[in-house]
């Protein structure tokens, strides 16, 4: 970044163009005015660049220099990086991870090239304006990174390369528009989130670029056990993806065929633990086993299997894309899931009915509990829609599917009327974040405008007792619900609750109010944009 410089006081800005992709840090004085510009390239997904441009503001011919501070070095924990000759004019290093993933799985390689950064940058006496271009490419494979930078060169010399960026950003805005009365602080709020929401997917109309889907932090980032290491969670496949399918289809696409190429791993996580068919992990990146360093969660938080399978079905409704499921392997999931959830019930003769024991609801502060009622009523939703999508495709459907859809447990106390979280739970227990209130949206689970009131508006009977440092994703829940009531101001002070876990000047969220966990916590950014997209609208 540019340095202040010792003698004077340059008035120091910045700014973020959520419209362009780029964020702008500006000193300005009575002589002269520098920028410093950085972005990653919104088409070219390998490259990311900045730009420092200095322009003269008054009538003198003295030189100006803007002292530069580069932190950077080339050192990594977790790979074991060598450096090798510098290609037109850029610095390389490339090497692998230290450790695979799994045990003999792949170590990926990973090759960076980057333009050294000087310590200070002059305008000479006779210049009245200059601009200096930086570039870094990182890429999977040699002749990938080298690609990347020579094409970044070519768009330099061009004087196209930030405009190639700003237009990919603007035909991305075009697919993306909301609008809605409301205060100033509200819409920055809705526009931070389109944002950081967008940027997290891949490029339009660019089929060899892999995803490896959302984490909750986006990158990964941050110290040991800080921001989710870049994995990905249930966060991606509930809170995010039903916005990203409302406007972009394509990237909502390339979410369901990152989960379909980790199938396979899913199918080793059941088989690992007694069971049939398909677990997604807890924590996924490159191979879809488990890689979730506590293994409590791995274990037992397995709605996110169900709610995997969720963002199938909510795909196939909205766009009808049959060759997913048909040609590319969307089929094989479903039914590798429904096989999952049937193996994965018990039937109880003293209930007559199938039961779920020994999990993680979503409210993590309780573990190893029996018929959370949110993996059960998620579990239930996997099978019928596993059996309609069967009976699309003429496939048949197994007896058993139907059988354990239509028996599973669901809680529900008839004398209170509402859906107690799981077998024994005692109202006014701390709650980590939102589970039950689910049931409403996105489950959809039926229940009348009472019990929805009752429990998913509000509370349960004695109270919620959120846990320190709120989560905003159960006030995004509320506000859904109190809008499905048609009670809007009650909805509106929900989404007010919202504000606290989110950070000025740049709106970027924090996953808990009192600023601790996840930073760019695009899960709870998700949460507020369902609220907004699927509440005021009524849309499903």
């Amino acid at each position: 970044r540019m340095a202040l410089p010792a003698a004077g006081s340059p008035a120091e800005t910045f700014t973020l163009n959520t419209r362009t992709g780029t964020f702008s840090h500006v000193l300005r004085s009575a002589d002269y005015t520098a920028t410093h510009q950085i972005y990653a390239h919104r088409s070219l997904v390998h490259l990311m660049a900045f730009s420092i441009t200095i322009r003269r503001s008054a009538h003198t011919t003295q030189p100006i220099t803007v002292q530069l501070q580069t932190p950077f070095a080339p050192k990594s924990q977790d790979l074991d990086l060598k450096q090798g000759p510098d290609f037109q004019g850029a610095h390389y290093v490339y090497g692998k991870t230290l450790v695979p993933e799994v045990e003999g799985g792949p170590r990926p390689t990973v090759h960076m090239l980057w333009t050294p950064v000087p310590r200070a940058l002059t305008l000479r006496g006779e210049e009245r304006e200059r601009s200096w271009e930086f570039l870094t490419a990182v890429a999977e494979s040699e002749e990938e990174v080298k690609r990347s930078y020579s094409e970044g060169l070519s768009r330099v010399a061009a004087g196209s390369l930030h405009s190639s960026h700003v237009h990919a950003w603007a035909a991305l805005w075009r697919g993306c528009c909301v609008e809605l009365d409301g205060p100033l602080a509200f819409r920055q709020a809705l526009c931070g989130c389109l944002y950081y929401l967008l940027s997290t997917i891949p490029p339009q109309g660019n089929p060899g670029v892999l995803f490896h889907g959302i984490s909750p932090g986006g990158l990964s980032n941050g110290t040991r056990g800080e921001d989710y290491w870049g994995h990905v969670f249930w966060d991606q496949d509930t809170w995010m993806f039903p916005n990203i399918l409302l406007f972009y289809p394509e990237a909502a696409r390339a979410i369901l065929e990152y989960r379909i190429r980790t199938l396979e791993g899913a199918l080793c996580n059941a088989q690992e633990q007694g069971y049939e068919g398909a677990k997604f992990p807890w924590e996924s990146a490159a191979t879809g086993r488990e890689v979730c360093p506590e293994e409590v969660y791995g274990a037992q938080e397995i709605h996110v299997t169900g709610d995997v399978l969720m963002a199938f079905e909510q795909y196939y409704c909205t766009t009808q894309d049959q060759k997913l499921f048909l040609e590319d392997g969307g089929w094989k999931l479903v039914d590798a899931v429904a096989q999952y959830w049937c193996s994965r019930m018990v039937w109880s003769e003293e209930e007559q009915c199938y039961h779920i024991k020994g999990v993680m609801p979503p409210d993590e502060y309780h573990q190893r509990v029996d018929n959370s009622v949110y993996t059960n009523a998620v579990a239930r939703r996997s099978l019928d829609f596993a059996a309609d999508v069967a009976r699309d495709f003429l496939i048949p459907v197994p007896e058993e599917w139907v059988d354990c859809a239509r028996k599973v447990k669901v809680p529900f106390d008839v004398e209170k009327k509402y859906h107690p979280e799981y077998d024994g739970y005692s109202p006014g227990e701390p709650v980590k974040q939102a589970d039950v209130v689910l049931l409403g949206f996105p489950l959809m689970h039926p229940m009348s405008s009472e019990v929805r009131r009752k429990f998913s508006c509000v509370v349960p009977p004695g109270g919620l007792q959120l846990g320190k440092g709120r989560s905003s994703l159960p006030q995004s829940m509320f506000a859904v619900g109190w809008l499905e009531l048609k009670e809007v101001q009650r909805a509106q002070s929900q989404l007010n609750k919202c504000f606290s876990n989110i950070t000025e000047p740049f709106k970027i969220w924090v996953e808990n109010s009192d600023g601790s966990g996840a930073v760019n916590f695009l899960t709870g950014m998700g949460g507020f944009l369902q609220a907004v997209l699927f509440g005021y609208t009524g849309f499903r």
